[in-house]
């Protein structure tokens, strides 16, 4: 009888450090990094690895704001719509329009941007600690830009006076105008980064 219990006493031990076993193995499945990622992703769109290689097209302008406090100062989401929408009508008027704009990165640390016909090349690097992309085109022009990324979708978003410099040199047609009402805008709210929605081919 005795030994029956020390066997059935042993045995019991035996299952409770298996089933102890696995439910460690599962919590450290569960709060395994690569896991946590995929449902961040899951939750809020964005993917915090970040693979800028292939091609990606330009869908239209992006806002961001530096802070909801600053946003909401703007006046909000009727504020960064607004400004959404001129630098839309802005952009397009220096050649840079809806599915007629790419950026081609390559594993290299190489990019082709194409705007109509026109295609400039350059070099970029990513800081993943800064979410900023670094672009270099033809060793003439160095911009850093925020990246905002999710697997089908990519924001380059600029502070004003670099995305001035974007406008310039890769438009097709220089406008001083859509240049200074980009200026102008982006004067108006203080805090607001200015740029590109792209999305992947």
């Amino acid at each position: 009888m005795k030994k029956n219990i020390l066997t059935l006493a042993i045995m019991a031990v035996c299952l409770l450090m298996t089933t102890e076993s696995r439910a460690q193995s599962w919590l450290d499945n569960l709060l395994n990094k690569d896991n946590i990622e995929k449902a961040v992703e899951a939750v809020t769109g964005k993917s915090a690895k970040i693979d800028m290689t292939g091609t990606w097209t330009y869908k239209g302008s992006a806002v961001e704001f530096e802070s909801d406090n600053l946003l909401m100062k703007a006046g909000g989401a009727a504020a960064s719509s607004m400004a959404e929408s001129k630098l839309n009508e802005q952009l397009s008027k220096v050649g840079i329009r809806a599915g007629q704009m790419s950026f081609t990165f390559n594993a290299d640390s190489t990019f082709v941007s194409t705007v109509g016909g026109k295609k400039l090349q350059g070099t970029y690097s990513y800081n993943a600690s800064k979410k900023q992309v670094d672009l270099k085109f033809v060793k003439l022009i160095n911009l850093g830009a925020k990246v905002n990324y999710s697997s089908s979708s990519m924001d380059l978003l600029f502070n004003s006076d670099k995305l001035l410099k974007l406008m310039a040199f890769i438009g097709s047609k220089s406008s001083n105008t859509a240049l200074q009402t980009v200026s102008s805008l982006a004067s108006k709210y203080d805090g607001m980064m200015l740029g590109m929605q792209l999305s992947k081919q």
